[in-house]
């Protein structure tokens, strides 16, 4: 990927856990590199095809200066998500921010933190069979939506699946989203925990109706087992009609796990039955 870099810019601002360092201030240096395509600007000569890196670092003071954190961590955390929100040109940011004042009673340089932050693409499987269906998974993708931290959002068609288990009870209306999140997978869950409690999901009965069903099928191409969450989703290779509706968005994504693309699995399904 090619790179914008704003190296060591100076930043007069107010962080620290000591309360002086919230009162006087002091100088901090906010080295940025910006993960961007920057072959379109190099052939067009346009700045519009661009990343401004003076607009950057006017945001880079602006924000650093408008807010008290008493960690430089917050502070990087901060300075890089409004850079991925603000630039949608920029793909990944590589963000620096040194502490030469550091209240350290020992000579030093500097003290510095740096983190790695990029646009995540993730699919996702909605589903519904209480309620209105439709109304449903439009209010969930919705929701996604809304969030900042989501973008690009791609939805299939719906589909009406008979329900999988031996509970008794309403057909399926299931979907499939693809989106861009800066939220990590944990995050990502919470998010969708709020969205189900919104819904009024119930979870009484396993594989038991459901205003609203929400997973995570894939996230780049992490695998990551938890207590609490398995990406790839572990049985979405058995599940057509999680499949049928993420085929149509998404036909060539990759499983990281079986190496076979989403069309591949699909059919496999599709013979077998």
């Amino acid at each position: 990927m090619d790179q914008i870099q704003i190296k060591r810019l100076e930043v007069f601002a107010n962080h620290g856990v000591l309360e002086e360092e919230n009162r006087l201030g002091q100088k901090f240096l906010v080295s940025v590199r910006m993960g961007v395509d920057a072959r379109t600007p190099g052939q067009s000569d346009e700045l519009a095809d661009s990343v401004n890196y003076a607009q950057v670092s006017e945001i880079i003071c602006r924000e650093a200066q408008g807010h008290t954190f008493r960690l430089i961590e917050r502070l990087a955390e901060h300075l890089a998500e409004r850079i991925l929100l603000e630039f949608p040109l920029v793909q990944s940011v590589d963000l620096e921010i040194e502490k030469p004042w550091a209240p350290v009673r020992i000579p030093l340089e500097t003290v510095s933190v740096t983190i790695h932050r990029k646009w995540h693409r993730v699919y996702l499987g909605i589903g519904s069979n209480l309620g209105d269906k439709q109304a449903n998974l439009d209010r969930a993708v919705e929701l996604l939506r809304s969030d900042p931290r989501n973008r690009d959002l791609v939805v299939s068609g719906y589909l009406v699946t008979e329900p999988v288990g031996e509970v008794a009870q309403d057909d399926f209306l299931n979907g499939a989203v693809e989106m861009w999140t800066l939220q990590t997978p944990t995050e990502l869950l919470d998010q969708i925990g709020r969205i189900e409690e919104e819904l009024k999901r119930v979870r009484t009965v396993h594989w038991g109706p459901r205003t609203i069903d929400v997973d995570i099928l894939l996230y780049d191409e992490i695998l990551l087992h938890t207590d609490v969450l398995t990406i790839p989703h572990p049985e979405m290779h058995r599940r057509s009609f999680v499949l049928q509706p993420l085929a149509e968005i998404a036909p060539y994504a990759v499983h990281p796990v079986f190496r076979k693309t989403i069309t591949e699995m699909e059919q496999q399904i599709r013979k077998a039955e």
